[in-house]
């Protein structure tokens, strides 16, 4: 298992550092740059989804700042 961390910005989007492999709903390799963070759009207007394009700054997205664990267990 690849190890990978996962950090909510706040009022942005996920950062998502480590060694890790990326594939598209069908199961093909989604390039990536080795050794560099990614950042996936959490706002859902970024134009190159699913990794943020900074649109969130421009529609005043208002995220949660972190993940509440709990609830994604109910």
């Amino acid at each position: 298992m690849a190890d990978v961390s996962i950090t909510v910005i706040q009022e942005g989007p996920y950062k998502v550092e480590g060694d890790l492999e990326m594939t598209d709903d069908e199961g093909r390799k989604v390039r990536t740059r080795e050794g560099r963070a990614i950042f996936l759009c959490r706002c859902g207007q970024s134009s190159t989804k699913p990794f943020c394009d900074g649109t969130h700054k421009d529609v005043g997205f208002s995220g949660e700042d972190s993940a509440l664990v709990e609830e994604a267990y109910e």
